[in-house]
């Protein structure tokens, strides 16, 4: 059987998808899968039967994991019964822990509301684990997805069998303990021994223990994260194979070298690996590299039983944990791990053989694992730095003989002599600081960046069968035009979609719900033009420090940003900025931080606000060209054409009555985009332009009632209006009135609709929205 588990995996995983994403493809593709076996492998029936029952088996097993994928819980309760089984989660001023309801047996994720620091300080060192509490609360629903390419956070949740977040005013009232199990004693272990890291080391190392130790990365700084996501090697800020396989091997190189015998030391390990996963927070990639361990462990122990060389045990722990955990095939985590480990144990035996230096073998691995998760990266992430594959050369090493071994030692060296002289921990924090400011200097290289948008299901099966094929040249034997083929298809690879952005003849405009806010995004077709009418903003506040989050939510950076390198845009030809409000230009320093901008566009105004100063200064700092419009300006792209209607040149008055208004002519409609123009600015517009008729109008403030005038309707004639607005803002918008006033036409509202898309080919177009 050394070999052939791979065929069982692959139906097995066929079947799992077939469950829980589209039956009829994926069945279709099965009896595809089972005709190859009975051609090209000579599969007898009995062969292909037990194939079969095997598919059939797990399309069961996923179909049962959906059907339970529900909650139990009645929204009126209030009252629960709370096991609390995970780690507490503390940023800022909000703690978050998962837990479980006694009464119902499902899962929450309770949120609590820190009162002050001194209880922020006693709930750090206070752990959760082993009590179940009486807790009273309201329950809520997750937030969704309201824009394409949005993380949908209930979905996310969902699949991890948690339906409701919990907001309570007392976590621990009314505690009981439980009895401690072995489980609850490990995860108390790792809660102690995170605290201990925090508590004793330099932040710099205590972060990079706590995650490369632990598995917990909530102690890294946010920006350090973001650099080695940029750069594409965050994985190694996280548990993974590599790290499990080096700690694994150096106790058991240990053990010998005490005199251990090999029999004792294999037992050991197998003991020790279930305790390691749960110790690291038992990832998907930790799980996987301790299960194969274990078999690989268990079949030199049954030597005469059973003979498993890599690609069986990983095909084996792939069928082991889609049978128990089917909902985890949606894991971008699960999904890398195994699709990169796949790649790396195949092309062991194929590839690597040819190369004979390690630094040719390092870069060879690079590049498998970059080309195996290619396509999970562009569907998850929308995005790959190419620049990952020189930092792997790097930090592979850095991590595996520097980090890691010196970080448990620094951990275990402490813990014994409760102190270490300065001079090694100086030395640490050296060593760490020049990697990270080297990172951060590798994150900001952005010719390497490849962000061709995230790939449809087309798309998708096309770089499968890319890569396959690229594979099957470079293990392929010599021949005269190899190297052509290979580079040739590589090519394909990296220009096929973002060549087919830039040939699609269908242009799109659409608001984007970025909550109490205005975004709107204009793209022509063929890429002509591709403009951004406002950013949205997070108004903050001023709040004490202890309150801070390490990342607050930002508008700019975690909504408009990920729905424009959704759709593969990477450069915006004109940022437009109505007027000076904060919730109108915020996430423009995101915009002009992560993407290419032709030019930043701003209503020429006497006194313009202090963030349009800030933005000014950002933008010629980048070298892009400031332009300051008013009323007569205009330009075009093909038959698409843009008059600014307002303001007046060096504007003096009230910001909102100095909104840019833009007339549009695109998709075979008349646009009106006026900002948060107030309805002296649209009483102005009608006076100058009495003539002026508008097929789609972008209503004015939110849906305020000092804008959007019945005469200012009753004139320009709208057939749809688009409103812009939080959902269930404390300003009460849109106001009623306004409602009222548009009540004989189409109104799309993002706080009802989530975001609102005009695509059109040539002249005509329709209307969608998000949500449904």
């Amino acid at each position: 059987m050394n070999g052939k588990y791979v065929y069982f995996a692959i139906a097995a995983l066929i079947g799992v998808l077939s469950a829980l994403v589209f039956l009829l493809p994926f069945f279709l593709l099965m009896v595809i899968y089972l005709m190859f076996l009975f051609k090209n492998k000579r599969y007898t029936k009995h062969q292909l039967g037990l194939v079969f029952c095997i598919f059939l088996s797990f399309m069961f097993v996923g179909i049962l994991a959906e059907a339970k994928n529900s909650t139990t819980i009645p929204d009126s309760t209030a009252i629960f019964y709370l096991e609390y089984k995970e780690n507490t989660r503390i940023d800022g001023d909000l703690l978050q822990v998962i837990a479980s309801d006694k009464r119902f047996n499902e899962k929450l994720l309770l949120r609590y509301k820190i009162k002050s620091e001194a209880e922020k300080k006693r709930l750090k060192a206070t752990s959760f684990l082993g009590h179940v509490c009486k807790v009273s609360g309201k329950l809520s629903k997750p937030s969704i997805a309201k824009n394409p390419n949005a993380f949908n956070y209930s979905l996310y949740l969902s699949r991890k069998q948690t339906y409701w977040v919990l907001e309570t005013e007392n976590p621990l009232h009314s505690c009981s303990p439980l009895k401690r199990t072995p489980l609850m004693l490990v995860k108390q272990l790792r809660f102690t021994g995170t605290n201990y890291l925090e508590n004793t080391f330099p932040s710099e190392i205590a972060s990079l223990s706590a995650a490369l130790i632990f598995g917990d990365r909530s102690l890294l700084d946010p920006d350090l994260l973001s650099d080695y996501q940029k750069t594409g090697i965050v994985h190694l800020l996280a548990i993974s194979g590599l790290h499990v396989s080096l700690l694994i091997g150096m106790i058991f190189y240990l053990g010998i070298r005490f005199g251990l015998t090999r029999e004792f030391m294999m037992n050991f390990l197998l003991f020790l690996l279930p305790i390691y996963v749960i110790l690291t927070g038992a990832s998907p990639s930790v799980i996987r590299a301790a299960m194969m361990i274990c078999l690989v462990l268990i079949s030199i122990k049954w030597k005469w039983q059973l003979k498993l060389i890599p690609i069986d045990a990983i095909c084996l722990v792939l069928m082991i944990y889609l049978f128990f955990s089917p909902m985890i095939i949606f894991d971008a985590g699960f999904q890398l791990s195994f699709t990169v480990s796949f790649g790396i144990i195949l092309s062991s035996t194929y590839l690597f053989p040819r190369y004979s230096n390690y630094l040719q073998i390092m870069l060879v691995t690079s590049v498998i694992s970059q080309l195996c998760a290619l396509p999970i990266l562009l569907y998850q992430f929308f995005e790959v730095s190419f620049i990952s594959i020189v930092a792997n050369l790097v930090y592979i090493p850095l991590f595996s003989f520097i980090y890691l071994p010196g970080l448990y030692i620094f951990f275990f060296l402490q813990m014994i002599f409760g102190d270490l002289p300065d001079i090694f921990i100086k030395l640490l924090i050296n060593v760490i600081k020049v990697f990270d400011e080297l990172i951060e200097h590798l994150s900001r290289i952005t010719f390497a960046q490849f962000i061709p948008g995230r790939p449809n299901a087309l798309f998708l099966l096309i770089y499968l069968v890319l890569i396959f094929v690229i594979f099957l040249i470079w293990e392929a034997k010599p021949y005269k035009k190899k190297k052509q083929h290979g580079i040739s298809l590589l090519l394909v690879v990296l220009l096929f979609q973002t060549t087919w952005n830039w040939l699609n003849p269908v242009g799109e405009v659409t608001m984007i719900d970025v909550g109490q806010g205005d975004s709107i995004l204009i793209d022509l077709p063929f890429r002509r033009g591709t403009y951004l009418i406002d950013t949205g903003g997070t108004i903050s506040f001023p709040e004490e420090e202890w309150k801070r989050k390490k990342k607050p939510y930002e508008v700019g950076r975690d909504i408009v940003v990920p729905f424009l390198k959704g759709e593969g845009i990477t450069r915006i030809d004109k940022l437009i900025l109505t007027h000076g409000d904060m919730d109108h230009i915020g996430g423009a320093f995101s915009i002009l931080s992560e993407l290419k901008v032709g030019q930043l566009v701003m209503p020429s105004v006497a006194e313009p606000s202090e963030t349009e100063e800030s933005l000014v200064q950002l933008a010629r700092k980048k070298g892009i060209p400031v332009v300051k419009i008013s009323e007569g300006g205009q330009w075009n792209s093909g038959k698409t054409i843009f008059y600014v209607l307002a303001p007046e040149k060096n504007y003096e008055g009230e910001r909102n009555s100095g909104s840019i208004a833009i007339f549009a002519q695109a998709g075979g409609l008349n646009w009106f985009f006026g900002g948060d123009l107030d309805q002296a600015g649209e009483e102005n517009i009608i006076m100058k332009y009495p003539q002026m008729t508008i097929d789609v109008l972008k209503a004015g403030h939110h849906g305020s009632k000092t804008s959007t005038s019945e005469r200012f309707i009753n004139q320009i004639k709208p057939k749809v209006a688009l409103l812009s607005a939080g959902e269930k803002n404390r300003y009460g918008h849109p106001h009623y009135e306004v409602l009222e006033r548009l009540n004989s036409i189409a109104v799309y509202r993002t706080d009802k609709h989530g975001a609102i898309t005009y695509r059109f080919y040539q002249e005509e177009g329709t209307f969608s929205v998000f949500l449904p």
